[in-house]
């Protein structure tokens, strides 16, 4: 049986973009297992497929601004001896990068990852024994599973990704998903060009609750929370509700038990298109071609406006505009609520 560690431990979308892999793993090699080195924050994340026996935590994010700090120092010399207590029959880095080849050097066996001319960090390369070139400008999903498919030595699938997430581990507990039909509002992300324009979040409410729908607005940071709030006050009724502070898991769990999902260009999107979750994306500075969620039940709606994708986190197109960031005046509330309708029609 073969035993193999993965290296991704970021971002959220990132991590969901290695589940598919992990599948055409476990059905070219039956008996196949896998441990996982991932960012804490996102842990439970691979532990979703019945594939992953062990998960890694890891915490460079916050290790790095105290370093050297003794408990710090007591965290990672933890986390090198849990790394290193299995010899695996090879060691993937699925990230390309200089952090991920550090860590795939403290684990015991023999390295893969991708080429220099295919690694994102280039000098990443130099770590890995086995060097494997996967042509870019294809989406992440498909890169990832080339990386495998040649590590392990098997082809890659011709059929559709499959995430292989186990639902099974995603029951309702104390909250429970609602028992009307919600739709979930993901309006958070991390840019402030992805954000689609607040008067727009508001107006989308107001077409599902028209339509029957009840809508849950969950957030993960205080002005995420805000304007989750905002736009509830907007419709003072019991049917546009803001979420508690929910872990992951909780929010996939909603997440799962919805009649469809509207998000921005942000993780939680694709544990949406993990979950076979019928969603529409919305990209304004962005475009899906290489990263965006992939998957039968998804539909991206992209701006068309002069400069978009521009790719730029602030925006400097010329004003003044009728929504902020403008690129989105192209994506109305109503051609949203169109498109998610025709989705899960």
């Amino acid at each position: 049986m073969k035993q193999v560690l993965i290296i991704k431990t970021s971002s959220l979308g990132d991590v969901v973009h290695t589940l598919p892999a992990v599948s055409d793993a476990a059905a070219a090699l039956p008996g196949i297992r896998f441990d996982w080195v991932v960012e804490e924050g996102i842990a439970e994340i691979p532990a979703w497929h019945p594939a992953v026996d062990r998960v890694i935590p890891v915490a460079l994010r916050r290790w790095r601004k105290n370093w050297w700090q003794s408990e710090i120092r007591e965290q990672r010399a933890a986390f090198q001896r849990s790394l290193s207590e299995r010899h695996y029959d090879a060691i993937i880095d699925a990230q390309g990068l200089l952090k991920s080849a550090w860590l795939s050097l403290q684990a015991r066996g023999p390295t893969h990852g991708l080429s220099w001319s295919s690694a994102r960090e280039p000098l990443a390369s130099l770590a890995y024994r086995h060097r494997h070139p996967v042509a870019k400008g294809t989406h992440a999903i498909h890169r990832v599973r080339q990386l495998f498919a040649d590590s392990l030595g098997y082809s890659v699938p011709t059929s559709a990704p499959r995430y292989g997430m186990d639902r099974a581990q995603l029951q309702p507990n104390a909250h429970a998903t609602p028992t009307t039909p919600y739709v979930v509002l993901l309006h958070g992300t991390t840019w402030a060009t992805k954000h689609w324009p607040e008067s727009f979040w508001i107006q989308l409410a107001g077409l599902a609750t028209a339509a029957g729908q009840r809508v849950l607005l969950p957030w993960g940071s205080p002005s995420e929370h805000e304007r989750a709030q905002r736009i509830a006050a907007a419709h003072p009724t019991a049917a546009v509700t803001v979420l508690p502070r929910l872990p992951l898991r909780d929010l996939a769990v909603i997440l799962a038990g919805a009649t469809g999902v509207i998000a921005v260009d942000t993780g939680l999107a694709h544990v949406a298109a993990a979950l076979d979750v019928p969603a529409v994306t919305l990209y304004g500075p962005t475009e899906p071609g290489l990263t965006g969620t992939l998957g039968s039940t998804q539909t991206h709606l992209r701006a068309t406006f002069p400069c978009a994708p521009c790719f730029r986190r602030t925006c400097n197109f010329p004003g003044p505009h009728p929504v902020e960031p403008p690129c989105f005046q192209s994506v109305p509330p109503t051609t949203v609520w169109n498109a998610l309708q025709a989705l899960t029609a």
